[in-house]
Order: C-alpha cells, then sequence, then structure tokens
C-alpha cells in the first residue's frame, strides 16, 4: 500500500477535499458541509465541534491512529456519530521505538553517531561514557496495550518493572504504583504511555518529574499533553532530571528551543507508527471501517 489513507479513499468513494492540499496547519475548510455523511482524518488533526457543525449530515468519523483527543469526542456522542480509530496496528512499532529511545538516550547513540559523522573522533578521541541499560528499574505510565507491549520488551533489560494506571490490570506479574508520583519515585526511567485529553492534561507535572529526580529519565511517546512542557524543559536545563527521550511534543510541529542543544536529550518527529508496515495497515483500517459504514455493517474498530 505505502501511500497516504486520502490517495486510497479517492479510489473508493466520493471525496470533496476538507484539507487545503494537506498544508503544515491543515486548516479546514468551510465548505462543502450538508451530504457529507463520513470523515477521515489523522490523529494530529482530528475535528473540533465548529467543524462538526459545518457539517449537519455527518455520521461517522474514522481517525487514522490510536488517539482520538484532537477529535470532540463529547459533541461527537451528542449528535450520535460514530467514531473509529486504528488501535492495535500500530503496538508493536509504538512499543519498539520506545525501547529504541531507551537505548538511544542512555548509551548516547545520536552523539557518537554525531562525533563520527563530523569527523571528531580522530582529533578528541573517545566520548565520555554512556550508562548501562540492564538493571535499570523502569515504570510505566498507561498499562493498555501499548504499556503492556513496553513492559514485556523491557522485561529483559529491567531491573524491575513497575506501572500506573486508573486501576491494577489484571494478570500481570508487573508491580502497581498508586500514582504516577509514586511510581516515580520508585524507578530510574518512566516511559509515559497514556492517552492524551483532559484526563491526562499535565499529568507529568513539575512535582513527578522531581521525583525523577537528577538519576531518572523520562520516555514519551504517548502525547505531548501528557507532560508538562515548561516544567520538563526547566528540570532539564537546570539538572533536575537526568534525561530524556521525545517523540511527542506538546505544540508540535514546535520544539521548544532550550531542549535543541542539550546532550542528554533524544527528539524524534511523532515516529512512533511511522513503519511502511504500520502505515499501511492502519490505512487499511480506516478504509475498511468507512466501507463497513457505507454498507450497514457493523464497524470495526468503534470507540
Amino acid at each position: 500500500m505505502t501511500k497516504p489513507p486520502l490517495y486510497y479513499i479517492d479510489s473508493s468513494f466520493a471525496v470533496p477535499r476538507l484539507t487545503d492540499g494537506l498544508k503544515a496547519t491543515y486548516d479546514l475548510r468551510p465548505e462543502p458541509g450538508p451530504g457529507i455523511r463520513a470523515v477521515a482524518t489523522h490523529g494530529s488533526t482530528g475535528i473540533d465541534a465548529a467543524t462538526m457543525a459545518k457539517l449537519p449530515d455527518l455520521e461517522m468519523i474514522a481517525v487514522s491512529a490510536v488517539g482520538v483527543d484532537k477529535v470532540d469526542l463529547a459533541e461527537a456522542k451528542r449528535r450520535g456519530i460514530h467514531v473509529t480509530n486504528t488501535p492495535d496496528v500500530l503496538t508493536d512499532d509504538v512499543a519498539d521505538l520506545a525501547i529504541g529511545l531507551m537505548i538511544a538516550l542512555y548509551r548516547n547513540i545520536p552523539r557518537d553517531d554525531a562525533l563520527v559523522r563530523s569527523g571528531r573522533w580522530a582529533s578528541e578521541g573517545m566520548p565520555t561514557l554512556s550508562r548501562r541499560l540492564t538493571g535499570q528499574r523502569i515504570g510505566i505510565l498507561g498499562l493498555g496495550r501499548i504499556g503492556q507491549a513496553i513492559a514485556k520488551r523491557a522485561a529483559p533489560f529491567a531491573g524491575e518493572i513497575a506501572y500506573h494506571s486508573r486501576h491494577p490490570v489484571a494478570d500481570v506479574s508487573w508491580r502497581y504504583a498508586e500514582s504516577a508520583m509514586v511510581l516515580a519515585a520508585s524507578v530510574d526511567i518512566l516511559i509515559v504511555a497514556t492517552p492524551g485529553g483532559p484526563a491526562t492534561d499535565k499529568l507529568v507535572d513539575a512535582t513527578v518529574i522531581d521525583a525523577l529526580g537528577p538519576n531518572g529519565s523520562l520516555i514519551n511517546i504517548a502525547r505531548g499533553s501528557v507532560v508538562d512542557e515548561d516544567a520538563l524543559v526547566a528540570a532539564l536545563v537546570e539538572g533536575r532530571l537526568g534525561g530524556a527521550g521525545l517523540d511527542v511534543f506538546a505544540h508540535e510541529p514546535h520544539v521548544p528551543a532550550a531542549l535543541l542543544p542539550l546532550p542528554n536529550v533524544v527528539l524524534l518527529p511523532h515516529q512512533g507508527s511511522a513503519t511502511v508496515e504500520t502505515r499501511d495497515a492502519m490505512a487499511q483500517l480506516v478504509l475498511d471501517n468507512l466501507a463497513a459504514f457505507f454498507a450497514g455493517q457493523p464497524l470495526l474498530t468503534p470507540l
């Protein structure tokens, strides 16, 4: 498949374009409105109540992502609009990336790669030592599909795995922590894998970050909104947090300038699901949900 969902949607459905040529701002046009029964959107774009109001016949929203925090779910529910997402198909890739960020951060892979590429290895000699990952205590904030996949991958590295979710998860052996604060205070690495949205906005605040401390590290592959970004930047700049591996940010694609020169930070442009295989599977699931909707059949992945 290897093309964006819109390419395949065009070939299967009547598609009035609601985006202005995939511009960086993804500004939605006010027209066309009447007659549109379904909208396909990306998780980072979503659809708000104002846009839904311009679509009086809207019955279904297909989101090409697992996260739906940019969709006004309350308005969709009020109007009886069905919402689907693309869970499961991206779980493995996001979990893999969390492990990759952890290894890259602890072993200084980006720094050492830059040293070799710049030709400075010969003149500067060996870089400063990195840190051992094996044996570190790893905490996972949010033990859903992705959180559990991360825990299974992290098990060979970890001295201990602990987690915090809204409730203890049945049939897992990992230690449950009563709060994000308790979890952060008891681990060396905190991996954020919880959904975005109002319920988790700035869940990782200054107190949680300080509980991790100057020897702790934060990995975020969830949503930028889950972490108080100002508090995170301040802690990293001031040395109150040991390091961070970030795939998501509060105001994407904008990244705080203060993070860019920091050697103890690994930064990625929201690449969790960005593999050919997973993006193909996500596109197919969007198409399958749309096809089911228009055929009057049960949706595959309704919220």
